[in-house]
């Protein structure tokens, strides 16, 4: 998808249609979680990506790159091998850092904003 030409835009975030996008079973340690997702715009080197994301609850380990994200619904705690661990819900902004190890216990089906840099 070549997002990078694309006019300015609107997007109604809870309203938004996403794809599913399977998660590696590697990376489930307890529940059913599914992932949908939409990628909204993407620089033309590939190294921006801004779009929306969702997980239904469950437990899931991910390896992180550079983000800032806005949750618009849903609860999870995240807990970053060695630092802290975040108690995340609708209105909070987070911020990970590139290589942070995190494990996600999502409560309530989240949906997010977000902003990656590859």
């Amino acid at each position: 998808m070549t997002t990078h030409e694309q006019p300015s835009f609107a997007v109604h975030i809870p309203d938004a249609e996403l794809e599913a996008e399977p998660l590696d079973p590697s990376q489930i340690v307890s529940g059913t979680p599914e992932v949908t997702g939409k990628v909204l715009w993407e620089s033309a080197d590939g190294k921006q990506v801004r779009g929306i994301w969702q997980i239904t609850p469950g437990v899931v380990t991910d390896t992180e790159a550079d983000e800032l994200f806005v949750v618009v619904s849903g609860r999870a705690t995240v807990a970053v091998e060695g630092g802290g661990t975040l108690e995340i819900g609708p209105g909070d902004a987070c911020v990970l850092r590139e290589g942070d190890r995190t494990t996600w216990t999502v409560h309530e089906t989240l949906r997010k904003a977000y902003h990656i840099s590859l």
